[in-house]
């Protein structure tokens, strides 16, 4: 018999399913209705185009292309948060300081941003620099927000009990951390993605996804530009998925080994 967390996971895996199947209805009706396959492909096109590209072995270099970009201007903004984070969580005139740039930075559009970087930098480097400054403010206050809802008694405890203060970071402020800065990387992640091919349709590096969309969109080949947004799609899913799981691997892990 199935356990109650198989049958909840089965129960998820079917919704979605199931929602996945009414959108390419939808799509396929709407595609038949307008009987234009050069403005809208029917869904099953668009699929065949995404595995066309699967097996093409230059589909793989774009791809890595843009992985990479999203990865290095992940690393530089958890970096920054880390530092950023830390200093305005434990000492008040670093709130004071970079709140209110952090909240400028999230609330700025990427387009904005992205016509700056155009003039800064050359068209390889926008993208990265787009990716840090959408990351680094979610993935801050992550780090923030779990700082300071550390729970006092435990401190007061800790500090009766004369706890080293390694002790008290290790079993303490941790694992208070962990869940908000997980959580701030998973949104990072989610949005990072975007913004980084909207920097690369907008910027024209040499390789990657938002180029060879700007490129399908240029010559009007629509399954093309929809098999990209898809691998779009799929990838920013892939990497949020991957922290999510990495969340719950170390949290089990801090569970068996506490």
């Amino acid at each position: 018999m199935l356990r109650l967390t198989d049958k909840k996971s089965v129960r998820e895996a079917a919704g979605y399913l199931s929602g996945v199947l009414v959108l390419l209805l939808v799509w396929h009706v709407i595609a038949l209705w307008l009987n234009n396959p050069v403005l809208l492909p029917s869904p099953w096109k668009a699929i065949a185009e995404v595995v066309r590209m699967f097996l093409h072995p230059a589909f793989y270099r774009e791809w890595l292309y843009t992985i990479l970009r999203g990865l290095a201007g992940f690393a530089i903004a958890l970096m920054l948060a880390l530092c950023i984070g830390l200093a305005s969580a434990s000492w008040r005139p670093a709130w004071f300081l970079f709140s209110p740039l952090l909240g400028a930075v999230r609330s700025t559009p990427v387009i904005s941003f992205i016509l700056l970087a155009l003039i800064w930098f050359g068209s390889e480097n926008v993208p990265v620099f787009i990716a840090i400054l959408t990351m680094l403010p979610l993935i801050s206050f992550g780090i923030i927000d779990g700082i300071r809802n550390t729970d006092g008694e435990l401190l007061e405890m800790a500090n009766s009990f004369r706890v080293s203060r390694w002790n008290v970071i290790r079993h303490i402020y941790v694992p208070s951390l962990l869940p908000f800065l997980f959580n701030g990387m998973s949104n990072a992640m989610g949005f990072g993605w975007r913004a980084v091919i909207i920097g690369e349709v907008l910027s024209q590096p040499f390789r990657g996804i938002g180029s060879r969309m700007r490129d399908a969109q240029n010559y009007l080949n629509v399954p093309e530009l929809i098999g990209w947004t898809l691998v779009a799609i799929l990838t920013g899913y892939l990497f949020e998925t991957l922290v999510r799981r990495a969340e719950k691997s170390l949290m089990r892990w801090k569970s068996v080994a506490s």
